[in-house]
Parts: C-alpha cells; sequence; structure tokens
C-alpha cells in the first residue's frame, strides 16, 4: 500500500444498516469525532444513519471513502449517499483532492457536485473538471461558525424561550414555520405531517422565543448530541418581526442549553451574503472557523 492511500466502497444494497456503512463508520469514526465542529454536516449525518428506526433516511448504492496512511491513520473522508447526492469531503490538500477525483473518475462515478470545505471544495471541482472535462459551477457558499464565550446581548428583548410541544396545533405551526424557512432558502421540500420524518427537520428538537403574553416570535433547532457537539439549525424570524432581538434571544437560549447539557462544541451555518445574521453571531460569542461553498458539475 501506498504511503497514502484511498479505500474507497461503494454498497450496492443500499440500506442504512449494511457492512459497508458500519465498516466505514468502524474505521473512520475515530477521524471525525477528532474534530467535531469542522466535520459537523458528516457526524450528524451519520448519526442519523445509526438511530433511524423508520427506514426515512435515504441511502441508495452510498460511496464511502476514507483517506489512509501506512499505519492505518486516517486523515480524511468522503461519503455520497445516493446517486444524485452531491459528494462531500473533509477538508484535503490540493494534491490529495486530485487523487480522489482521478480515482472516482477511473471508477466511473457520476457525481452531480461537491460539498466542502471552501479550498477544498475548489481543488476537488477543478480537479474533477481536468479528469472528466465537467464544467463546475459556484452554487453558494456558507460560513462555519463555533461558539466561543456566549455573550447574551444585553438588553434581552421582552419574553423567554420555551421547548416547542408535541400537540397538534404547535406541530402545525412549527412545520409552517420550516415550510416558510425553507421557501427563503429556495430549498425544493414537502414538509407535512407525514414527510417531516424524512426532511432535514425531522431530528431536531426546537425552541420558541415567545413574547410576554406568550406569542411565538423567532425559532431556533437543534441537532441532536453527538461527539460532544451541537449544531444550531435552524434559526427563523418571521419577515415581520425582523430587527427586534428575537434571533439572537432564542439563538442565545437554545446555545447555552446546549451547554449545560454538556456539549464541548455548538456550531452553527450563516449565509456570508447576510451581513445581519452573521453580525448577530458574532456579537453573542460565535467565531468563523471555515468557509464552505458548493459546486455543481455540469
Amino acid at each position: 500500500m501506498r504511503s497514502d492511500d484511498w479505500h474507497i466502497s461503494t454498497d450496492t444494497a443500499g440500506t442504512a444498516g449494511t457492512a459497508a456503512i458500519d465498516d466505514f463508520l468502524d474505521r473512520a469514526g475515530d477521524f471525525l469525532r477528532s474534530r467535531p465542529a469542522l466535520h459537523t454536516t458528516a457526524l450528524t449525518t451519520f448519526e442519523k444513519l445509526r438511530t433511524d428506526r423508520t427506514g426515512t433516511t435515504a441511502v441508495d448504492s452510498p460511496a464511502l471513502g476514507r483517506l489512509e496512511d501506512g499505519s492505518g491513520q486516517v486523515s480524511g473522508v468522503f461519503y455520497r449517499l445516493t446517486p444524485k447526492s452531491l459528494l462531500s469531503l473533509t477538508p484535503l490538500t490540493p494534491e490529495q483532492a486530485d487523487t480522489l477525483a482521478a480515482r472516482l473518475a477511473a471508477l466511473g462515478h457520476r457525481l452531480p457536485g461537491v460539498s466542502a470545505e471552501h479550498a477544498t471544495a475548489t481543488a476537488f471541482a477543478e480537479a474533477w473538471q481536468r479528469h472528466t472535462g465537467a464544467t463546475p459551477t459556484l452554487r453558494t457558499r456558507i460560513n462555519l461558525y463555533r461558539l466561543g464565550t456566549l455573550t447574551p446581548p444585553e438588553p434581552l428583548p421582552a419574553g423567554r424561550g420555551r421547548p416547542v410541544g408535541e400537540g397538534e396545533a404547535e406541530r402545525e405551526h412549527l412545520m409552517q414555520w420550516c415550510r416558510e424557512l425553507a421557501k427563503d432558502l429556495g430549498e425544493e421540500v414537502t414538509i407535512n405531517a407525514d414527510t417531516w420524518a424524512s426532511t432535514r427537520f425531522g431530528e431536531k428538537r426546537y425552541t420558541y422565543w415567545e413574547t410576554p403574553d406568550g406569542t411565538p416570535v423567532s425559532l431556533a433547532g437543534v441537532n441532536p448530541l453527538v461527539a460532544g457537539h451541537v449544531r444550531v439549525d435552524p434559526v427563523y424570524t418571521p419577515a415581520h418581526l425582523r430587527g427586534r432581538g428575537y434571533a439572537g434571544a432564542v439563538t442565545v437560549e437554545v446555545s447555552r442549553a446546549a451547554l449545560d447539557a454538556g456539549a464541548t462544541d455548538v456550531v452553527l451555518y450563516a449565509d456570508p451574503d447576510n451581513p445581519t445574521s452573521n453580525a448577530l453571531y458574532q456579537r453573542i460569542g460565535y467565531r468563523l472557523i471555515a468557509g464552505w461553498a458548493v459546486y455543481d458539475f455540469a
């Protein structure tokens, strides 16, 4: 074996409990858990696979890979759970990205795009174009923040945080806000009682910030605690209620709750083209640790 070598497997059975995924997590799990903030998406994705008891997580012929040195030490990971999924990568050097692109192209993989830390995504997109002729187009960028010292804004808006309840009316209100958020983000997703568990919103716990009269005015969700870290996602305030400090208040509420629950890392993503949200998160203690990028391949 070379000093650095990609180990690539494809599971044609396409089920979450396959030997390929189990073997991948056995071998790459420690590496993913070694930097939970930077590996947040991979950790939460595979935690959802691990705990899914309903079969709602989309898995179809997953492609999985890890970069190992001669001693078996893992230094990089990629995964793609369905043929239509983007290729997801942990940070790689340009040389490692080029080697992976060459291997995947030689194996006949056809990729719709790549999602990774910005420099890694760009290096892989350029390498994929060299090896396949596919033209990459930058679709979106996103900032990844990690909580430093939580600093609540002063004063907080009047009201309090409270967990979203399980009643039918409460759940429908929550789903309606998630529909509005998905529309704002340009996501094509159906959100209702039947589809809820299969969406990216389904596995989260939610908190409202409500005014003193009990009216919800802002929402924050969190992913389950995994590898000592929690990701805040999403944060949403209806357009007519923005600019009043509600988003900051509910973000502080769920961030403090995550720390109280034992999280050592609390992270969130933010649109770099939204200066208001980026400034807000930095004011309450979040610090930028990476820029993310998604490229589509023609």
